[in-house]
């Protein structure tokens, strides 16, 4: 790989704040919607994954293992549907987070709407929903502005 293929194509958080901090009103949202952290992580990596964003793997691979997150279930998230490691409500929101980042397939069917809704309230349907539609923005920022993988460092944790 090039040089340049390493190297940040815009410092977008310096050149668009505004822009930034309407994403961060986003995210606020979803954190304070009151779906399970462990869960959303777990979608921001499939999100990721799909997607092809190693910067946002790298983010939220840290976060989940910072949240408890077990290495097994990690590891195996790409092929999630053929392990046991997911509950019914993870697993429900794995494929809603698929088929709203893969929207060019048509795959957001009634099935899948009734199988997400017997697992979370109208709602939580909803957060989650703007979960996957966050996550599917930062990746297109960081892959396409060449966010650089690895320079994600947690922010400190908050004393209780």
């Amino acid at each position: 790989m090039d040089s340049d293929a390493m190297r940040p194509r815009i410092a977008y958080f310096k050149v668009a704040p505004d822009a930034m901090q309407a994403m961060h009103g986003l995210e606020e949202y979803v954190a304070k919607s009151g779906l399970e952290a462990p869960l959303l992580e777990l979608v921001r990596i499939r999100a990721s994954q799909i997607n092809g964003c190693a910067y946002c793997l790298d983010m939220h691979t840290k976060d989940a293992r910072a949240g408890g997150e077990s290495e097994q279930r990690l590891y195996a998230l790409a092929a999630w549907r053929e392990t046991p490691f997911y509950t019914a409500r993870e697993r429900a929101a794995l494929a809603w987070c698929e088929a709203v980042t893969r929207l060019a397939d048509d795959s957001v069917s009634d099935p899948l709407f009734d199988a997400v809704r017997a697992q979370f309230s109208e709602g939580e349907v909803v957060a989650l929903t703007m979960a996957v539609v966050a996550i599917n923005g930062w990746n297109r920022l960081a892959v396409s502005l060449r966010t650089v993988p690895g320079t994600y460092r947690r922010p400190a944790a908050r004393p209780k």
